[in-house]
């Protein structure tokens, strides 16, 4: 499989430079260190922000390669980047269910939520560097690893339709059962504080239990949707990059999604599907490799579908309600 890169220490550098600028602006300059509730309105612009900047990227992209490596490559090249970007926003959705769960086990107040979900993406913007990075060596060096890829999502698909209708039980979740039994946990919450000190002695408040379930979610589904990328594209430049703009926008999509998440209940029978779909396309690379366009055409066909089942159900349960 090719694994010829794009990404010159110019391009690296640039993006890096952007990431880095868009999360101090959201920190220190918009709000991101004032506790408040997100409105639907500001999670709606910051989303429309976020998908726009993925665009723009792309654009920007095809119009670097067309004149440095020609038109082929550009259009190959993005249209990579964008399959890449809506696999990858899709499958954060799933995410966005869990965070939904977590944060209603513990309570957590609206306006503490912000923070917890800065630190996360955070948190998952360093995860997914390196396991991408890693990842990116091991296809390049063991061609072999591809169809271990595959048959670990089709699998993991497969797992998702069966078991899409059951809640995990937080109780029973190793990471918060040790961190009750070895941390010292205060009963309530102490603003947006992760631990305060108590005649001398630290102590976690629950929003620090919370922020690490969060991180060890986001790695549990890195685990899922960064080989589902490699299905498309091995350029870890495309992966790097898609992946990131998946992960800038999942804060905003959670605040614009949580008070509708029940109307989406069909949607992770769709996700179950796309992981099924590329891993097959990963397992079948050397007897047909199936076309870019194609596997974008196929997975958001998919992804529509489930969404429009989903409102049609919740339609019509509403009616009959």
């Amino acid at each position: 499989m090719d694994t010829i890169t794009i990404g010159t220490p110019a391009l690296w550098a640039g993006f890096i430079v952007f990431v880095i600028a868009m999360l101090a602006l959201d920190l220190f300059v918009l709000g991101g260190r004032q506790a408040h509730k997100v409105s639907v309105k500001e999670a709606a612009g910051w989303s429309l922000a976020w998908v726009s900047l993925a665009f723009a990227f792309n654009g920007l992209l095809w119009w670097h390669l067309d004149g440095s490596l020609g038109r082929e490559v550009a259009n190959a090249k993005a249209l990579e980047f964008f399959t890449g970007y809506l696999i990858e926003k899709s499958l954060s959705v799933d995410n966005i269910f869990v965070f939904l769960m977590v944060f209603s086990y513990f309570a957590v107040p609206p306006e503490f939520q912000r923070r917890v979900l800065i630190y996360g993406v955070l948190g998952a913007i360093v995860m997914r560097a390196v396991m991408i990075l890693a990842g990116a060596w091991v296809v390049s060096q063991f061609h072999w690893v591809i169809y271990l890829f595959g048959a670990f999502l089709v699998l993991t698909g497969i797992k998702m339709l069966v078991f899409a209708d059951q809640e995990p039980d937080l109780e029973k979740n190793p990471a918060l059962r040790w961190m009750r039994g070895h941390l010292r946990v205060t009963s309530e919450y102490h603003g947006e504080r992760f631990t305060v000190m108590k005649d001398g002695v630290r102590w976690f408040t629950p929003l620090f239990l919370v922020l690490v379930l969060i991180e060890v979610t986001d790695l549990i589904f890195a685990v899922d949707s960064i080989p589902a990328i490699f299905a498309i594209t091995t350029d870890p430049f495309i992966v790097f990059t898609s992946n990131i703009f998946a992960i800038l926008g999942l804060r905003a999509l959670y605040f614009l999604l949580a008070d509708m998440a029940g109307r989406f209940h069909l949607l992770k029978y769709g996700l179950a599907l796309v992981l099924v779909f590329v891993g097959a396309k990963m397992l079948l690379v050397d007897v047909y490799k199936i076309p870019i366009g194609l596997a974008l055409g196929v997975v958001g066909l998919i992804i529509a579908s489930s969404v429009v089942a989903s409102l049609a159900a919740s339609r019509k349960q509403g009616h009959r309600d």
